[in-house]
């Protein structure tokens, strides 16, 4: 790992009060390849256990290859990591910020351990995933808990013993940041096309056994898109003033054909859209952050070929990436995970009993929403984001009240 690349440290403010208990700011991500000759390396890391023969990944590591064997994800974490340091020490914050990942260079574990050696015991996590399912959550907590357990050995700790803790924020994906930037980003886009159109949201499509897990958490991954979709797409009526018809659609699905997963695959729409004589439509990555892989392939090549070969208009929506009311959000999440951090440690509760108050008014930290689902927890449940409903995966995560459940 190198260090300049990695880690973000605050030189001009002085003020750790309002994120305190924190020491530093973890944000986590996917990971992707820096290069040709990596690419078929992290696509190992990414299914490994998955006993997926390099043959069928090949096929995968063309859709890298097809821009150079380099993903845009690791620059876009990069400008990220810049753009919340910017904003800590905007408000006078000091709170290093730690970029790591769970799939490539640089890993959870050495932006941990590079944490741990310029002195911090306690972390926050932003999840470059906004929104809950086993992918999107979980999977996060495992590499967590996995990276901790490395770096407890590493300074010479016992078995599950932990030099660190580190919380992380809730599930965002309906947090008024969020929200705002892909209002923003789905407006412009509207603006540039200049004509009515159809509006299409987009997300990573998961197995529906895994959608049918990710209800534990309070609603299911589909039914968290479309609250987000609704919202967006009601608020881009009011900066329009004219009716936008909007759908939710998939991309990204992998695995057996035989293996059911979340539909209507995004090409297939567009064409049951041209069918019905949709002439114009713009594309919004909701499910994403930044634009990635999935964007760059799966929209930018895959579904604007299909729209033009179907004779549509079409127009991508940026994601959420480094603007404005997205990162400050983020910020405004690490604070309120700290406050609720305070108050569990000043009372001695855990701080899950604040997501267990149904009346957000009485809950001891104020957590803001858009549309119509209350806040997610910060700490999971037992049982939450498995891979499959009631089917334990068997490997420990952080951030839960319960790490095996």
């Amino acid at each position: 790992m190198a260090p300049d690349t990695a880690v973000s440290t605050l030189t001009s403010s002085t003020d750790r009060s309002a994120v305190a208990p924190y020491d530093a700011l973890l944000l986590f991500s996917f990971g992707g390849p820096d290069g040709p000759d990596d690419v078929l390396p992290f696509l190992r890391n990414v299914t490994r256990g998955k006993n997926i023969p390099d043959e069928r990944l090949a096929v995968v590591a063309e859709h890298y290859h097809h821009f150079g064997g380099a993903s845009p994800i690791n620059g876009q974490n990069l400008a990220l990591q810049k753009a919340l340091t910017e904003e800590l020490a905007r408000r006078g914050l000091d709170l290093p910020v730690v970029w790591g990942n769970r799939n490539w260079e640089p890993y959870t574990r050495d932006a941990l351990s590079a944490a741990y050696s310029d002195g911090a015991r306690r972390m926050v996590a932003v999840v470059t995933s906004a929104y809950s399912s086993y992918s999107g959550c979980r999977q996060y907590r495992e590499n967590l808990w996995a990276s901790l357990d490395e770096l407890g050995a590493d300074v010479g700790l016992g078995e599950g013993e932990h030099p660190l803790v580190v919380d992380k924020v809730r599930s965002y994906f309906n947090h008024p940041g969020f929200v705002q930037a892909n209002v923003d980003a789905v407006t412009e886009a509207f603006a540039s096309i200049d004509r009515d159109a159809r509006l299409v949201f987009v997300t990573h499509s998961i197995p529906d056994t895994m959608e049918e897990a990710s209800q534990v958490s309070g609603a299911s991954y589909s039914a968290q898109h479309l609250d987000v979709a609704r919202t967006v797409a009601a608020a881009v009526e009011e900066r329009l003033g004219r009716p936008v018809t909007w759908d939710l659609a998939y991309c990204s699905r992998s695995g057996p054909p035989s293996q059911p997963w979340l539909d209507p695959d995004v090409n297939d729409h567009l064409a049951a859209l041209a069918a019905d004589g949709v002439e114009a439509v713009v594309l919004s990555p909701i499910g994403f952050v930044s634009d990635h892989m999935e964007v760059a392939f799966d929209l930018d090549t895959e579904a604007l070929a299909t729209a033009a070969e179907l004779g549509m208009v079409a127009v991508r929506a940026d994601s959420v990436g480094t603007r404005e009311p997205f990162v400050r959000g983020l910020v405004d999440l690490v604070l309120e995970r700290a406050a609720l951090a305070r108050e569990a440690d000043a009372t001695g509760a855990h701080p899950v009993t604040a997501d267990l108050v149904a009346d957000a008014a009485a809950r001891p930290v104020a957590e803001a929403t858009a549309g119509d689902l209350p806040p997610y927890r910060s700490v999971c449940r037992p049982g939450c984001c498995q891979m499959r409903a009631g089917e334990p995966t068997g490997i420990p995560a952080a951030c839960s009240t319960d790490p095996w459940s």
